[in-house]
């Protein structure tokens, strides 16, 4: 079944939510506790579109996945990095959905001059029904590399997990970076890029290093 990626609207929110919802409840990949509202989701979203890509991966124009982009570190000198999430029903996992929109995300945040990729995943000590290291696998696969583990830092389902953060670089670090743009200013060229590959993504493309 053929894979087709788009960016998100709020009006996405209860379809996205019923994705998320049993990550909260029946997982420890997600710190959560709480299903979140329909109408707090609608503002996760609208909230990462001022500045960052939230993108759906659909099948027969159903939703089976999501990614998006957030803030890595408030300060400006940390706006070349990112932080990236990724749900994928569970249903349509292993189908490459997942690798799919996160070669998009990358595109996107590329045209945006983004760097730095930063994945924050929780990590069992040893594997359990709630979580395994299924994602940090998934991540080294798609070119993220170990940087660091907190220890017991988590507590769901009365046990304590770790967290791991992984990272990949986009391009090269200039001397002078340009000035990181916003998605709202790229996405007409990220939309036009979908579209001439009918909603497949192409891959990355390499930061811009020069002004423009």
């Amino acid at each position: 079944m053929e894979t087709l990626i788009r960016i998100a609207a709020p009006d996405d929110a209860q379809a996205l939510l019923d994705i998320y919802a049993p990550y909260v409840k029946d997982t420890a990949i997600t710190f959560e506790y709480d299903v979140p509202s329909v109408g707090e989701f609608r503002q996760r979203i609208c909230r990462t579109l001022e500045k960052y890509p939230y993108l759906i991966a659909e099948q027969n124009g159903v939703p089976v996945g999501y990614t998006y982009a957030g803030v890595f570190n408030e300060r400006a000198a940390a706006d070349w990095s990112v932080e990236t999430s990724l749900y994928v029903r569970d249903d349509c996992k292993r189908q490459g959905i997942g690798k799919k929109l996160y070669l998009a995300l990358e595109q996107a945040l590329s045209l945006q001059r983004v760097i730095n990729l930063n994945a924050c995943i929780a990590c069992p000590e040893t594997e359990d029904e709630y979580l395994t290291r299924n994602s940090i696998r998934f991540h080294e696969h798609l070119g993220y590399r170990f940087v660091g583990e907190f220890y017991q830092c988590g507590y769901k389902f009365s046990r304590w997990y770790n967290m791991v953060w992984m990272e990949k670089h986009l391009g090269e670090h200039p001397e002078h970076p340009p000035a990181v743009k916003t998605f709202d200013m790229v996405r007409e060229e990220f939309t036009s890029r979908l579209n001439q590959n009918h909603g497949r993504p192409a891959g990355p493309q390499a930061p811009q290093t020069a002004q423009g």
